[in-house]
């Protein structure tokens, strides 16, 4: 046997997410089929991240254990060949034994998409959150600073989940406005976030509660008691899912 690295990308908008369900495609079930059919049994497949349903990944990683020895760019275009289009696995790589995808990450980065167009976007509607509201993205980045270091997230943990522990580390958090992103040139901002590591919703719920301190909805400044609180009604709205991609993932 030996433990395969897999990195792909996919658009979850159609997928019920990473985890496998009992109802719904999800994306750990396609490349466990697909792998299965290669191996000639079933397979288990272990994501760095477990995206939720509509969300996108850039580097996803996964790892899985193989007794077969196809060669790892064979597995490559073998596995682009059974997998659905939306998902598309760029590298294979040999891994120590005891990789694992999930346990061994030591940090991740999510990138979070916002248009701001007066006219939405259809290109942009299956991959960006549209906001009318006129953002102030000074306020914006005021707000995140406060949500950098090591905190307790209670606050931005999704009603009803229950994490051992509710403490995590942002490394960075930063909020840039950009230009055109589709043929329409449509203007909008990129939250980017990189931790140790994410509760349920956490960083959809940064950044609705960004976008409420970006529209006036709230201070900038009360971050800190938001936090301090540990209650989930004290943040914003969980932004939707599409906006959302897992950029990275780090091992070393």
């Amino acid at each position: 046997m030996r433990t395969l690295k897999l990195t792909l990308s996919y658009d979850g908008t159609d997928f019920v997410g990473w985890q496998r369900q009992e109802v719904g495609r999800s994306i750990q079930g396609e490349i466990e089929r697909a792998l299965g059919e290669i191996e000639g049994r079933p397979v288990t497949v272990h994501g760095a991240g477990r995206t939720d349903a509509g969300v996108h990944a850039l580097g996803q990683v996964a790892s899985v254990r193989l007794a077969h020895r196809i060669e790892t760019d064979a597995l490559v275009r073998a596995l682009n060949t059974k997998l659905p289009v939306a998902i598309r696995v760029w590298q294979v790589a040999e891994a120590k034994d005891r990789f694992h995808a999930r346990f061994g990450a030591k940090r991740k980065s999510y990138r979070y998409q916002i248009e701001t167009g007066a006219i939405a976007d259809p290109f942009l509607c299956r991959y960006a959150w549209r906001v009318t509201d006129r953002l102030d993205v000074d306020r914006m980045r005021m707000a995140a600073v406060a949500l950098t270091g090591e905190r307790d997230f209670a606050a931005f943990q999704a009603a009803g989940a229950s994490a051992a522990s509710t403490v995590r580390t942002v490394h960075s958090l930063t909020v840039e406005p950009h230009g055109p992103t589709s043929p329409l040139k449509t203007p909008g901002l990129t939250i980017t976030v990189t931790g140790d590591g994410f509760l349920r919703h956490m960083v959809r719920i940064i950044a609705g509660t960004l976008v409420d301190a970006g529209a006036g909805r709230r201070e900038a400044g009360d971050m800190a008691g938001v936090l301090a609180s540990r209650d989930r009604s004290r943040a914003g709205p969980t932004a939707p899912p599409q906006g959302l991609f897992l950029v990275s993932v780090i091992y070393a």
